[in-house]
């Protein structure tokens, strides 16, 4: 069985992120990302060159709960598919795209930040974890 993947991205929030609704009453986000571009040297070192930008759109109940929890600045990580499509300006037909998110977290590479994990229930029969599920998880990041 082949491995089920999807299209992933990496970059920073660069407007503050917009909810609104769409016709039919979906939540929908919209920020502008950045991308940052880099170029490997024939000494193997890396240039730095200008980031792109980019919309970032998701939709549901990921879209409420995005919005909340993301800020200009932030670094993410998220997984889901571009979607192109043309905008008429100044007369002339434009191709743009924009990226759809299904899944998206903070970069935890680069976000410092703590877990918190829903408590479980612990079943007959079922070990529990050797640590409380209350207990607050360890900064990582830098």
């Amino acid at each position: 069985m082949s491995l089920p993947t999807q299209m992933s991205l990496h970059g920073f929030i660069a407007t503050a992120p917009e909810l609104n609704f769409t016709s039919k009453g979906t939540p929908r986000l919209y920020a502008r990302i950045g991308v940052e571009q880099f170029r490997k040297e024939v000494d193997g070192s890396f240039t730095k060159l200008d980031s792109t930008y980019h919309g970032l759109v998701m939709f549901d109940r990921a879209a409420e709960h995005a919005y909340a929890q993301f800020k200009v600045g932030d670094e993410f990580v998220a997984s889901g598919y571009v979607h192109e499509y043309e905008v008429e300006r100044r007369g002339r037909s434009e191709i743009r795209d924009q990226f759809i998110v299904r899944h998206i977290g903070h970069d935890c590479s680069r976000t410092r930040y703590a877990v918190d994990r829903p408590s479980r229930q612990v079943r007959p029969g079922q070990i529990p974890q050797a640590s409380p599920a209350n207990e607050p998880a360890p900064l990582i990041g830098l």
